[in-house]
């Protein structure tokens, strides 16, 4: 797919949205700071007449493209955020705002929807229904589906589809894949309390140290033990925080980490678990220990039939459509999913480092093939639910 063909297609030329992403990637904004994305996406989107519609969103927009014929309405969605990480490639356009990155290719998608909103504002008059365009904010806090749905942008919408770059895949691949795609993600902060004494007396004390070890311990033993071989479940402690001396045994200890889970059933177990293992462990030790959740996305869990649809798009516009490996990564396009059926794929960008690395780069190439991906599934998801008097295909 090159932009020669676009613009034979649909009379767009795909170098505008390469300089889109570039111009996006030098200046990135974190999440619900992305006042100047939002001014730069509306500048672009009127330049091509689209509607941009008025919902309470302090960052990100929304647009429409269609409705000129009765039908159904869909959702396309990208988000627009970026991440405090100081770029390390040798890009001509690398980031121009020190500590802060497009490092998990949030360019790359807002830059492909805006092309897909030119796209089918050059074939509006033969769209059988209406597409929402959803410029989303705050991604990496997991914060910003929840801000767009509250806003009421989500309202009369019947299904919603969305992308993520793939390092790992080759430019001309995209990941279908129905049912679980990427982990639900919450985090924890545990508490242990004990009681202080000198290191020389420790008899004299509670060691919330040595009561956090076991804790640590313990909780590995969840997934092996409480979590069935057919599912999959992580729990990884990252911060153990305890102590200011090296001669003194502290009061507390602070443990803080995650858990990535791809079923809502094994997610509820895990965390139901994780509480008992805690106070089971403290107790034990004398000690006592609390809990405080992280409510992070839940899993991304694509439809079927909407999968299915993925797949036949991708075969008609020549691209190779693979099963993907599930991420345990996060992405809040899953609140989304909650509300109504939605599709999330994987588009391949044959990148040199994974998400969120300071030297992470993309294919290019890639732009044009999402932006002929995205218009035609939706002005076929767009027939199939109009066929389907409004029902889900």
């Amino acid at each position: 797919m090159s932009g020669h063909q676009l613009e034979s297609i649909y009379g767009i030329d795909e170098a505008k949205f390469i300089q889109i992403r570039r111009h996006l990637h030098q200046y990135p904004e974190l999440s619900n700071e992305e006042f100047e994305t939002t001014r730069s996406i509306r500048g672009w989107l009127e330049e091509a007449d689209i509607r941009v519609l008025d919902y309470p969103l302090a960052t990100g927009i929304i647009a429409e493209v269609g409705g000129l014929r009765p039908g159904p309405v869909i959702a396309l969605r990208a988000d627009i955020d970026a991440l405090p990480i100081q770029e390390e490639t040798d890009l001509d356009y690398a980031s121009k705002i020190p500590g802060k990155m497009h490092a998990c290719g949030h360019d790359f998608h807002t830059a492909a929807l805006i092309g897909t909103a030119y796209a089918l504002k050059a074939r509006e008059s033969e769209l059988e229904g209406t597409v929402r365009l959803i410029f989303q904010p705050a991604e990496e806090r997991a914060k910003g589906a929840r801000q767009v749905i509250d806003s009421g942008a989500l309202e009369g919408v019947q299904a919603i589809f969305g992308m993520h770059n793939k390092p790992d895949l080759a430019v001309g691949t995209v990941g279908i894949k129905s049912g679980p795609l990427m982990a639900a993600a919450d985090g924890f902060h545990v508490e242990i309390e004990g009681k202080g004494s000198h290191a020389a007396v420790p008899e004299a004390g509670l060691d919330p140290i040595v009561t956090a070890a076991h804790v640590i311990t313990a909780l590995q033993s969840i997934v092996s033990r409480n979590v069935s071989a057919l599912q999959s479940a992580v729990i990884s402690v990252t911060q153990l925080h305890s102590g200011t001396a090296w001669n003194v045994i502290p009061d507390k200890a602070v443990l803080e980490g995650t858990v990535r889970t791809f079923d809502e059933q094994v997610r509820q177990q895990v965390l139901e678990r994780f509480s008992q293992v805690v106070e089971g462990v403290t107790t034990a030790f004398g000690t006592s220990g609390s809990v405080r959740w992280i409510e992070g996305p839940p899993p991304v869990n694509n439809d079927e039939s909407l999968a299915q649809l993925g797949n036949e798009v991708a075969a008609a516009a020549g691209l190779k459509a693979v099963v993907p490996v599930p991420s345990p990564a996060g992405e809040d396009f899953a609140v989304y999913q909650r509300d109504i059926p939605g599709l999330f794929i994987f588009m391949g960008t044959a990148g040199t480092q994974e998400w969120h690395h300071p030297a992470f780069t993309l294919d290019e190439a890639a732009i044009p093939i999402s932006i002929r991906f995205f218009t035609e599934l939706a002005e076929r998801a767009l027939k199939q639910l109009g066929a389907g008097g409004g029902e889900q295909p």
